[in-house]
């Protein structure tokens, strides 16, 4: 029995002992801050005095960048991909890789029943035009004569009109594969002529060949002295890019090449997948650096603004906000919410919660978490 009675004081003492040093150590930690409302302060002998460091914000120019990874694009009024009119044989070709174009260059003749089926429908036109005007001037002599009736005059007046309009539909039918139907003869070949300035990139043209009327491209025209670069910006970031905005193009093949454009769109949809906005860059491409479905990235620079940054370390995350501690006086911190606007280096942009001449941890503001 007194066995027992000794091990339960022994017990009791224990408890007792644990139970004094975990009020010294929570003593203790109290001693290094007192929690006043939503203030925190901290003596002058606690702990935390050297573990804290402050600084004081103040708004600097600051210059935005957003970099993102672009695709190089032929700008679409300046490329063509050529398909004939009409099914036919490929008689001659004119054409070279790298060959410079104008409107008027012939790229390749065709023959086609099709076309010459044109020509037939042309001419026949031509031809019912020409005999109408001569009767609509006959009858024009005889009123002037007095031999002639008005009734006469006025029905080769309209029979004249209807085949004129019928000739000015085949003339605009011939001239849309740009045909010369002043130079025209019946039974001639079509040649396909290229319809922008620029060069020929691509020429699947083989002499002989025959092509079907629903055949894809044979050859591509393209002037690429300027070109699209087409960048994918963030929605969150889409507020800082704007049209005519300068940007910086790196291309990783060649490093040591600076090229700069300026942004000529920025799309009105959102890509629902990606959460991005597709970005238009113009950039001047005269040496021809730049080919079409190359990778670069694009650097977008923001005009300077004044703008509140401060250390990384300064700011703190709780939940799904980010928010510093503030020391209204000395000794005395506050938890205040911000809202981050992006990163430079090791520092952070503040877009809303900071004023100049805020004071604010830089370091060891985890610290004063343990206070919360």
């Amino acid at each position: 029995m007194k066995k027992r009675i000794l091990s339960l004081t022994w017990f009791c003492s224990i408890m007792f002992a644990l139970w004094s040093c975990n009020s010294q150590v929570n003593e203790i930690e109290k001693s290094n801050y007192i929690l006043y409302g939503d203030t925190i302060i901290i003596p002058e002998k606690s702990n935390l005095k050297g573990k804290l460091k402050a600084v004081v914000v103040q708004d600097e120019p600051y210059q935005i960048q957003l970099f993102t990874a672009g695709t190089v694009k032929a700008i679409p009024t300046e490329y063509a991909e050529i398909a004939p009119p009409f099914q036919g044989r490929v008689t001659k070709s004119y054409m070279r890789l790298g060959m410079k174009t104008t409107p008027a260059t012939p790229l390749f003749e065709i023959s086609s029943p099709d076309f010459i089926t044109a020509q037939k429908l042309f001419f026949q036109a031509k031809s019912q035009m020409l005999q109408a005007q001569k009767k609509l001037k006959r009858q024009q002599d005889l009123i002037a004569n007095g031999v002639g009736t008005q009734k006469d005059l006025e029905e080769a007046q309209t029979a004249f009109e209807v085949e004129k309009k019928e000739y000015e539909n085949a003339v605009i039918g011939i001239k849309i594969f740009n045909a010369d139907p002043d130079k025209l003869s019946l039974g001639q070949s079509l040649v396909v002529h290229s319809p922008i300035k620029g060069e020929v990139i691509e020429n699947k043209v083989v002499l002989g060949q025959f092509i079907k009327d629903d055949a894809t491209s044979v050859a591509t025209v393209a002037e690429l002295s300027r070109i699209w670069i087409a960048g994918q910006v963030k929605e969150k970031d889409i507020r800082f890019i704007h049209e005519l905005d300068e940007c910086k193009i790196e291309i990783a093949a060649l490093p040591a090449k600076h090229i700069k454009g300026k942004v000529y769109h920025v799309n009105e949809m959102v890509n629902e997948d990606t959460r991005s906005v597709e970005v238009l860059i113009e950039v001047d491409n005269s040496e021809h650096a730049l080919k079409p479905g190359m990778y670069v990235t694009v650097n977008f620079v923001d005009a300077p603004v004044k703008a509140i940054l401060i250390p990384s370390k300064a700011v703190l995350q709780d939940n799904d906000s980010s928010f510093v501690f503030v020391e209204t006086a000395s000794g005395r911190y506050m938890k205040r919410k911000v809202e981050i606007g992006g990163t430079d280096s090791d520092r952070v942009i503040i877009q809303s919660g900071l004023y100049n001449g805020d004071k604010v941890v830089s370091e060891g503001g985890f610290y004063l978490l343990e206070a919360k």
